[in-house]
């Protein structure tokens, strides 16, 4: 695909980029190399080739949620630097005003 500076003039412009003629001139080159480029890769036959969201097959590796027995209240605060009426004993940190 090839640009004209026309093209060219008006990406600048989007971009709001002020560039002089021998710029513009240069950056034709350059755009249409670009654009060829993407064309190209586009050309590339993924047909057969299913979508993926990662480069390589991922599992979880966590264990299933199961329901299990918890660990009494009197057991978890037993060992707490401080507890009251069956629970921790923390520091307050927002005020209630």
């Amino acid at each position: 695909m090839s640009l004209s500076t026309d093209d060219v003039r008006h990406v600048a412009r989007l971009a709001r980029l002020a560039l002089g003629d021998d710029e513009i001139v240069a950056l034709q080159a350059q755009l249409s190399d670009i654009l060829a480029y993407a064309e190209k890769v586009g050309e590339v036959a993924t047909g057969d080739v299913p979508p993926t969201g990662h480069a390589y097959p991922l599992a979880d590796v966590l264990r299933d949620d199961e329901p299990r027995p918890s660990l009494p209240p009197d057991a978890a605060v037993a060992t707490a630097p401080q507890a009251e009426d069956g629970r921790f004993r923390v520091p307050r940190i927002v005020d209630e005003a």
